[in-house]
């Protein structure tokens, strides 16, 4: 039976995760490798069955209590629970940091962002072993998939909820995938920002609420949260099972896709600069210098955690 410690110290560990998570480039996953509960959440996310779920809901009877209590061990529920308690609270406070961010200081962000992803991509070359003309074709695939999504996601996709709900389940999943950042993905789809200013938004309305203005602030917000929660619950249990059998059936081709799709993805947040740089009318000759040094900042960061903590790793 684990003890306040133990929970506490799953608690943190979902912070660091959360962490990662929310900033793009290193993932939750490879966060989850170095704290040592990777396999741990693996077993438990897939543990997870309709039939299990039945279990528990069920134990809103009284008779079927203890069979529900069962299930909810079956699952590894209490883990899940302090775990995504932990995600969840850092998700929050990054992403709203990021929004301030973004609004007072978007070219240097994305510099950083930029930074991050081309270390990681650096990195994690070294996983990659294109010996067969298939992995180069999956090089190639997860290659082109990120650099046109990036340039259609910034520009076309837009914010309807089926388009935040898909964004939620591949942003979502990557949280259980090694070296995916799904904060990366959400900038190539072109809603990283939106959803961070969402969140900051929702979190304000919750404020005024608190204070007695209402509710309506928070509610107006609510529908594209809950899109994109219910698509990251659709996500975990679907696509990160999906590129599960996908590695361990062709880790190779599928470690060469991954790879080259983050590759392809430093489109994204040079894509999104220009956008800002066209509205406001600055040319990229004078915002270019904050882009670099924010860049070898993010670079510099990825480095140096791989370096002394291994986070980068397949």
């Amino acid at each position: 039976m684990a003890d306040a410690r133990d929970w506490l110290a799953v608690y943190l560990k979902g912070l660091a995760m959360g962490t990662a998570d929310a900033v793009p480039g290193v993932s939750g996953g490879t966060i989850a490798l170095v704290v040592g509960i990777y396999e741990r959440l693996i077993a438990a996310v897939t543990a997870i069955e309709p039939g299990r779920i039945a279990r528990v809901v069920a134990g809103i009877r009284a008779a079927d209590g203890s069979d529900a209590r069962a299930a909810f061990r079956e699952v590894d529920g209490g883990f899940l629970a302090v775990l995504g308690a932990g995600i969840g609270t850092a998700v929050v406070l990054v992403l709203s940091l990021v929004d301030t961010l973004l609004a007072t200081a978007p070219v240097a962000t994305y510099g950083f962002f930029f930074g991050l992803i081309a270390a990681s991509a650096v990195v994690l070359l070294g996983a990659v072993d294109l010996g067969t003309s298939g992995r180069k074709v999956a090089a190639v695939c997860g290659f082109l998939a990120a650099f046109l999504a990036s340039g259609y996601g910034a520009t076309a996709l837009g914010h309807a909820l089926p388009v935040v709900f898909l964004s939620g389940a591949i942003a979502v999943s990557a949280m259980v995938l090694p070296g995916l950042s799904g904060s990366l993905l959400l900038i190539v789809l072109g809603q990283y920002e939106f959803m961070a200013g969402t969140l900051s938004a929702f979190l304000d309305g919750l404020a005024a609420a608190v204070s007695g203005d209402g509710l309506a602030a928070a509610v107006g917000t609510a529908p594209p949260i809950v899109a994109f929660l219910a698509g990251g619950v659709v996500g975990l249990f679907t696509i990160a099972h999906a590129v599960r059998r996908a590695l361990e059936t062709a880790r190779a081709a599928t470690l060469a896709f991954l790879v080259s799709l983050i590759v392809g993805a430093l489109r994204a947040p040079v894509l999104e600069v220009s956008v800002r740089l066209a509205d406001s009318g600055e040319a990229w000759t004078s915002a270019f210098p904050r882009f670099a040094v924010a860049a070898i900042v993010g670079a510099g960061t990825v480095i140096a955690l791989d370096r002394y903590a291994g986070v980068l790793e397949y």
